[in-house]
């Protein structure tokens, strides 16, 4: 059981390292940090190629174990930690290969680096492993200046079914390394959503955290024609939050989740601003689940989850299809 990080060797590239050390720490699994460094052609060369090839593939791996290593020490880490350069072509394809090598329980990657800071920017790599890694990935948002806290968008609604302050802005003071203080699940009221929540509910137990569960809503500027007018969109709007509720509390009544579970809902014109529109810790994570319209035993995205990832301000982890879970 290790916890595996892709580590890409960058000034901006530690989000995945601090996110990884968090879950080794919540999780108490050792950690493995891979960088994917480029394969040479299996054709070889007659000149000298080849050699200076395969020493420039060593040299890139050596610097990356080093330079994670000089930042995880810097941080305090306190697990066990090992570090692999894997030659590939594929970045995403070369993990998941390593995630199934290692029995590893979650993969952690770092977003894209034209993400606003604090914010998750999906890229080619991260695309291909949310379509296809057979364990949850976890993705870092991009890294901000210290004492920063992501803008909020103004014109959020913010219902709760439990107590919770709404200011939609992160507490940048808690120490992001130290592992989990409540897990958050993106809950949209189908069959696979409630296995998604009663994932995230087995989950915050075994990591002994607190859990809530969220639904957020976003009013389509364009739902009707200009002569209906806005009320009729924020009429449809009211009735949706209204069917999130009751199907909140049908997760108390099924046994989902317990009673005291808070229970939120955020609504907004924009996926900013539904998301916006509730809290978020500093030591928080998302837990979001697969498409019921991706293969088995894989992680696969929807559009929905996509949007909602690209807003959210805290970490995210994708759980695969819930049929795939042990």
């Amino acid at each position: 059981m290790t916890v595996v990080v892709g580590h890409l060797p960058r000034p901006d590239g530690h989000g995945a390292l601090d996110l990884g050390l968090r879950f080794a720490r919540a999780r108490g699994e050792p950690m493995l940090v891979v960088t994917v460094v480029p394969r040479q052609w299996s054709t070889p060369s007659p000149a000298r190629v080849d050699a200076e090839f395969g020493e420039y593939a060593r040299r890139v791996g050596v610097e990356a174990a080093a330079s994670a290593g000089a930042y995880l020490a810097a941080a305090g880490v306190d697990v066990p930690v090992s570090y692999r350069a894997v030659p590939g072509r594929s970045v995403a394809s070369t993990l998941v290969e390593v995630v199934q090598e290692a029995g590893g329980t979650v993969l952690v990657v770092g977003g894209s680096a034209d993400a606003p800071p604090g914010r998750i920017g999906v890229g080619t790599t991260a695309q291909k492993l949310l379509h296809a890694a057979p364990v949850g990935v976890a993705l870092a948002p991009r890294e901000r200046s210290p004492g920063r806290s992501p803008g909020s968008p103004p014109g959020g609604r913010a219902d709760s079914t439990a107590d919770s302050t709404v200011d939609g802005t992160v507490d940048s003071t808690v120490d992001r390394t130290a592992g989990f203080g409540r897990l958050t699940v993106a809950f949209s009221d189908s069959e696979s959503s409630v296995r998604t929540v009663a994932a995230a509910a087995e989950l915050a137990a075994r990591l002994g955290v607190a859990l809530r569960v969220a639904s957020f809503g976003v009013r389509n500027p364009t739902m009707y024609p200009p002569e209906v007018g806005l009320h009729a969109e924020d009429s449809v709007l009211d009735s949706w939050a209204d069917q999130a509720v009751e199907a909140q509390r049908r997760l108390v009544s099924g046994g989902i989740v317990g009673a005291g579970v808070p229970r939120v809902i955020g609504t907004g014109t924009s996926w900013d601003e539904a998301v916006a529109a509730v809290d978020w810790r500093g030591d928080e994570l998302l837990v979001v689940g697969s498409s019921d319209s991706g293969p088995l035993a894989r992680v696969f995205l929807g559009s929905r989850a996509s949007k909602l990832i690209r807003a959210a301000p805290v970490p995210v982890l994708v759980l695969p299809h819930p049929s795939s879970r042990s």
